[in-house]
């Protein structure tokens, strides 16, 4: 991995080493030094919009190019809506598009623009784009040498092998074998990630419901965060895969080997049909009538030209209506990775789900305890109660004035006595009173 680093990124140029080493050495007109550390040459390359791209073409050669904005709209015939979408600097979510001579793919990591006959990755330390890069070139020196076996290999097997063509990857063509390692690069990856939030979020959860504290419910907040982030993500890739599976005519789009080769045999078969229909010597049609003033060979041969690519689009365009009808390899590439990222979202789902379940099970629990201190605050609520009946009755017999009842010895326990015998009574009566109206469990 680090000798492919080392091979993938560009190397510092050496006028900018130059260039420092001038301009640390020589003051400027105005006497004053200059700016130390200024690499005049990148910001030079800042200013044009240079980036870095990987290029890795159907005989897994890799090499690094670099190469400005419209210089790539222009290679790969795309808008610069499409390449907005592969910049780092913006977050954008995932996206598959299929234009006429590529493929712009943002899914997760992997962002490319695949095309009939290379790959063009943003040049990047991320691990997940060279572990895309290691694989496709090891899937495609596969193939190769896979197809040079099966050259050499006898009538038998090469027809077993047509008959099976359809289902084994290694008979998709160039842009279907990069869009899939980039499906399987994206799966994967959200996956994992759903696998390390399965592992750390059930035992969370099952000490939150044994134990409810405020650091667990704060960590379960935080989990609960990342699940609907990673189900989102989850959900626009399921979304956009699906979108294409639903869409025949976005599906027969991103046939670019076939739109390729239907575009060169017409480009070839117009070139055919001027040489036939022009004289080799002056330039004049054989079968129009001949003008006083004969046009010039040049523009006769640019209008033939233009003439001959228009007529290539627009078989360009029937055979993109006509393989609709068959669609069959991507259709089949695309359904079984819809089925990888339902059931990383079904996991989710599920999980999202016992979070739920965990959340109503904690809100019971604080509702039973809610409601365990709303009995206990009735039953203190009653004691109150009766014990007030012992202060009417201290308050009665403190006034200021002089009974007969005073002067006998054994008044003081009789008071006491039925005090305590009503406050009793009393009480029994409310807890007979809640029982029956079941306002507590007695």
């Amino acid at each position: 991995m680090s000798d492919l680093k080392e091979r993938l990124l560009p190397p510092r140029p050496a006028s900018a080493i130059n260039l420092r080493g001038e301009a640390a050495s020589r003051p400027s007109a105005s006497g004053r030094q200059p700016l130390l550390g200024v690499d005049v040459s990148g910001l030079k390359k800042r200013g044009q919009g240079l980036k870095s791209w990987i290029r890795v073409d159907t005989f897994a050669n890799t090499q690094v190019i670099e190469v400005d904005k419209f210089s790539m709209m222009r290679r790969c015939d795309l808008p610069a809506r499409d390449l907005r979408l592969l910049d780092p600097l913006f977050v954008y979510p995932s996206t598959i598009l299929g234009r006429e001579r590529a493929i712009v793919v943002n899914l997760e990591q992997i962002r490319c623009i695949i095309t009939a006959d290379e790959v063009l990755l943003l040049n990047s330390l991320d691990n997940y784009v060279l572990r895309y890069v290691v694989e496709l070139q090891q899937r495609l020196k596969a193939s190769a040498v896979g197809e040079v076996w099966n050259q050499d290999s006898n009538e038998l097997i090469r027809r077993r092998n047509n008959v099976f063509q359809n289902s084994s990857p290694d008979y998709l063509p160039f842009e279907f074998r990069a869009l899939e390692i980039a499906l399987e690069a994206a799966c994967t990856f959200l996956d994992a990630q759903a696998s390390e939030l399965e592992i750390e979020a059930y035992p969370l959860l099952d000490e939150l419901t044994s134990k409810i504290s405020t650091l667990n419910l704060e960590r379960v907040r935080r989990l609960k965060s990342r699940l609907v982030a990673l189900t989102r993500r989850v959900q626009k890739v399921r979304d956009e895969i699906e979108q294409l599976m639903d869409d025949d005519g976005d599906m027969a789009e991103m046939y670019l080997t076939e739109k390729k080769k239907r575009m060169e045999g017409s480009l070839n078969g117009g070139d055919h049909h001027s040489l036939l229909g022009y004289r080799s010597n002056d330039g004049l049609s054989l079968s129009a009538p001949v003008s006083p003033v004969s046009s010039p060979p040049d523009s006769s041969r640019r209008l033939e030209k233009s003439l001959s690519i228009a007529r290539s689009r627009h078989d360009s365009a029937r055979s993109s209506e006509s393989a609709t009808e068959n669609i069959e390899e991507l259709e089949m590439l695309l359904e079984a990775y819809f089925v990888v990222i339902d059931s990383t979202l079904n996991k989710l789902t599920s999980l999202k789900e016992y979070i739920d379940d965990t959340e109503d099970f904690i809100n019971i629990q604080l509702d039973n305890v809610r409601n365990q201190l709303i009995q206990f605050e009735l039953l203190l609520t009653t004691a109150t109660f009766v014990v007030a009946i012992f202060g009417v009755v201290a308050g009665i017999f403190g006034m200021n004035f002089e009974i007969d009842f005073f002067e006998k010895p054994g008044a003081f326990k009789w008071v006491l006595t039925i005090t305590g015998v009503c406050g009793l009574l009393v009480f029994l009566a409310f807890l007979w009173f809640y029982k029956r109206r079941r306002l507590m469990p007695l």
